[in-house]
């Protein structure tokens, strides 16, 4: 492992081996919170692994010892809680936690989970490792990246700040909307791992991807609109304003001379829809109907901030493929598919394999959902003041500020206007602000987090 380490070889080891599947009443529970401290511990080695780039023993232990199946069926399993059990929480008129961090820790499992799998599909040993469960983490990709595109026609994903009337678990709730836009991105990069593996996958898989969900139309649309980008400023029609780009979950302004550079998000969505289109394994298996040859080739339009080119191919400039090479041979499909006659739909008997997992875990809590959350509310989420100080000690053990400062992408921002910021809270050493009228402002929402962290890091 790298210099700075988190783990040794042999603690990975054993917090791999332990990982296991929770029931959806368990989460948030004791065990499952140490299973979450050890996740988190096993994302950041794996991205200091990644990142001095001396091997990667996260992803080998994974794979080696099967726990790439677990991961993908906890990341369903949280899913799920957030859409059927975390609502019926919120609704509950008279639970006012003293403190929803134990609640934003379970909200959060499902980013920290896809961060990781983000970091280890990058191999394609992993990929493989994966199984049957590739299936349902295909499933999963598309639901996210169609909520992508869907939120992206809505004026695109919810702002950081809150209301001042705002109670805390609504400011969860805001909370979890941006988280969610975080895990289509990263849900984004996993997909185009998957199908960096397209000559391994199974026919099932490939089926899914273009038959069921018939991926290279959605892509199509995140391409169009593009909702890791915006403009800022005045209106589109007088000015072009300030172009602003989504990266290291923050909005960034992107200066004039870089605005022709390919994000990386433009361009997984470009590497992904070269494997799907031009593979062999794919071409043999996607059926060009008259409905995909109108969605690869048809006229954009005016998205309300710039007008767009006339078809797909026309993104393919000079500029792009002087960055992606090999999209020049997508250049050539696409210019090959306007000759090109479309196909019948094809109506083959054939046994494929479906995902389980989300069909499997709703079928054995079908009707338990406001149950699961009563039970959740009185044992798990409604702590004593002892148990928050415990557990605030060992989030500072978990969340060393070392190793934070090492996994970060970029320096660190103001919490509350999100500026470089340079100060930090002096009493828990989290937080980070541009100046004290920012702390000040920000005392509120962050005054009950920062005690307890303090009192935590005095236990020791």
């Amino acid at each position: 492992m790298g210099d700075l380490e988190l783990l040794l070889p042999g603690e990975a080891e054993v917090l791999v081996r332990g990982l296991r599947s929770f029931p959806l009443r368990e989460m948030g529970s004791e065990g499952w919170n140490q299973q979450h401290e050890n996740l988190e511990k096993l994302n950041m080695q794996a991205i200091l692994d990644a990142t001095v780039s001396q091997g990667e023993p996260i992803q080998e232990l994974l794979v080696t010892h099967g726990k790439v199946p677990t991961l993908v069926e906890e990341l369903i399993a949280v899913e799920m809680w957030k859409q059927k059990v975390f609502p019926v929480l919120c609704r509950v008129e008279d639970f006012k936690p003293p403190n929803t961090f134990p609640i934003y820790m379970v909200v959060h499992h499902e980013a920290s989970i896809i961060n990781l799998l983000e970091t280890v599909f990058f191999h394609k040993e992993a990929c493989e490792s994966a199984e049957d469960t590739v299936l349902d983490l295909v499933d999963y990709c598309h639901r996210k990246l169609t909520l992508l595109v869907a939120q992206s026609g809505c004026g695109g994903p919810p702002e950081g700040e809150g209301s001042q009337d705002s109670n805390p678990m609504q400011e969860l709730q805001k909370q979890a909307e941006l988280m969610e836009f975080e895990i289509a991105l990263k849900a984004l990069s996993v997909l185009r791992y998957i199908t960096d593996c397209v000559d391994s996958l199974s026919l099932s898989t490939l089926s899914r991807m273009l038959s069921t969900h018939n991926l290279p139309c959605l892509l199509v649309e995140l391409l169009e609109h593009s909702p890791w980008s915006r403009w800022e400023g005045v209106c589109w029609f007088l000015s072009p304003g300030k172009l602003q780009q989504f990266e290291g979950s923050r909005w960034h302004t992107v200066a004039p001379s870089e605005q022709q550079k390919l994000s990386k998000l433009d361009g997984q969505v470009w590497i992904t829809l070269h494997n799907l289109l031009l593979s062999p394994e794919a071409q043999a298996r996607y059926c060009l109907t008259s409905f995909a040859k109108g969605q690869l080739l048809k006229q954009l339009h005016h998205t309300g901030l710039h007008w767009t080119p006339l078809q797909l191919r026309a993104f393919l400039t000079d500029t792009l493929l002087d960055q992606l090479p090999n999209l020049a041979h997508l250049q050539s499909f696409l210019a090959h598919l306007t000759l090109t006659e479309t196909q019948p739909p094809k109506k083959d008997l054939v046994l494929e394999q479906i995902p389980e997992i989300w069909e499997r875990l709703e079928r054995e809590n079908r009707g338990k959902w406001q149950a699961i959350a009563k039970h959740q509310l009185q044992h798990v989420f409604s702590p004593s003041e002892q148990d928050l100080r415990l557990q605030a000690r060992r989030w500072a053990e978990t969340y060393r500020l070392d190793v934070l400062e090492a996994v970060a992408p970029e320096r660190p921002r103001c919490a509350y206007c999100s500026a470089e910021a340079s100060k930090r809270c002096s009493r828990c050493q989290n937080e980070w602000y541009c100046c004290r009228e920012c702390q000040v402002k920000h005392w509120e929402k962050h005054g009950k987090t920062c005690v307890l962290a303090a009192q935590g890091d005095r236990a020791k």
